[in-house]
């Protein structure tokens, strides 16, 4: 088992914690992260883009001239394609750019971008994360304390509203619940600070 250092709210060591080295401590495929985050990636895509085919562009329906005598190439319709204003041809459409890798797949991935963390010394554990009232600057002597000023991810256990509300307004703090732990998220962070709680479910699921 590894053992990480666990701490307090107040920036200070409270003993170790033990981490599943099934999960943990595995060597990252770097591989499967990479096809994971493309998956992500694409998944997040609104695919909203279109243009108008020449049935859907408005004028056109009467031939511009008759088709032998003037000299000029023949044409059926002013909104034709190689005229200005004219349809467009095998333009974009609504489409949903999502897909789906195997499960194993997906929890490799995950595994290996949390080993990474742990390797690098870049996951910090606390014992719990409590606010009376929503606290912005109290969350943020609390990162400071624990020497964490980069990009980071929290990620809480369920109904801890008010260190959510703490740290939502932070700009490089991004919050999320347990159940809901990515590898995009992970991989993007500089530093991942969990509870024990949260920690607890996140093993749970990969296990």
């Amino acid at each position: 088992m590894t053992d990480v250092a666990l701490f307090k709210q107040d920036g200070s060591q409270n003993g170790t914690v033990s981490l599943n080295d099934s999960i943990f401590a595995i060597e990252p495929n770097e591989h499967v992260v990479f096809d994971t985050i493309l998956m992500q990636r694409a998944s997040m895509r609104q695919g909203t883009h279109a243009v108008k085919n020449r049935s859907a562009v408005r004028g056109g329906g009467k031939k511009p001239w008759r088709q032998k005598g003037t000299g000029r190439a023949r044409q059926g319709s002013i909104r034709s394609p190689q005229w200005v204003g004219g349809g467009v041809v095998f333009g974009p459409t609504p489409r949903s750019y999502a897909y789906h890798l195997p499960r194993k797949v997906t929890r490799l991935a995950m595994k290996s971008v949390l080993s990474a963390k742990v390797n690098d010394d870049k996951l910090v554990v606390m014992d719990s994360l409590q606010f009376d009232a929503p606290k912005t600057k109290e969350f943020k002597e609390m990162l400071e304390k624990l020497n964490v000023t980069t990009k980071t991810l929290v990620v809480l256990e369920d109904n801890n509203e008010n260190t959510v509300l703490s740290a939502r307004n932070l700009a490089n703090v991004k919050v999320i619940a347990a159940k809901e732990v990515n590898v995009l998220d992970v991989a993007n962070s500089d530093k991942v600070v969990t509870t024990k709680a949260a920690l607890s479910q996140v093993e749970e699921v990969l296990a």
